[in-house]
């Protein structure tokens, strides 16, 4: 076998057991090391950015198991789920479909593209485009889970397989 075969053939094993990973809901977050996250850390860190963050009511979603809260973060509503375990969390996190358009039997139809992040015993789901909402909620959270298309580590997986469609 070359050395380039064996090499793809690693890229290739790897890849698998990113996804499974992923689709196990084990996801990933540069938090580590970090006090946990919860509903009032997220807020004290977002505003450490710089980040203008306001409470803004509550809001709830049929395909999470628990209600949430909106803030507002530079003035764009961001809805945040926070849950007993993060176990809990990544169990609805893992319901999400690729496209994030489907929640178990449920299809949403969004205005906006949505931003899907994980941390800890939280889900925190932003629709929109603002940098100015993204950048403090990346910097806070770590990567996307879900970014209007296929998860972060699946689309970074694909790319290095070479799967047609991902850009």
């Amino acid at each position: 076998m070359t050395r380039r075969a064996l090499a793809r053939t690693y890229s290739v094993a790897l890849a698998a057991l990113v996804v499974s990973a992923t689709t196990a809901g084990l996801l990933l977050s540069s938090n580590l090391g970090q006090a946990p996250m919860d509903h009032q850390t997220l807020i004290q860190r977002l505003r450490a950015t710089g980040a203008t963050v306001e409470p803004s009511g509550e809001v709830e979603q049929p395909f999470f198991a628990v209600q949430g809260r909106i803030i507002l973060v530079n003035g764009a509503p961001v809805q945040v789920f926070e849950y007993s375990d993060a176990a809990s969390a990544s169990r609805d996190a893992a319901k999400v479909s690729p496209d994030g358009s489907e929640f178990g039997t449920a299809i949403v139809t969004w205005v906006g593209t949505p931003h899907f992040y994980t941390a800890g015993r939280l889900i925190v789901l932003y629709v929109g485009d603002d940098k100015a909402v993204t950048a403090p909620l990346e910097a806070v959270l770590g990567a996307l889970y879900l970014d209007g298309g296929l998860p972060a580590v699946r689309l970074t997986v694909a790319r290095l397989a070479g799967w047609p469609g991902a850009r």
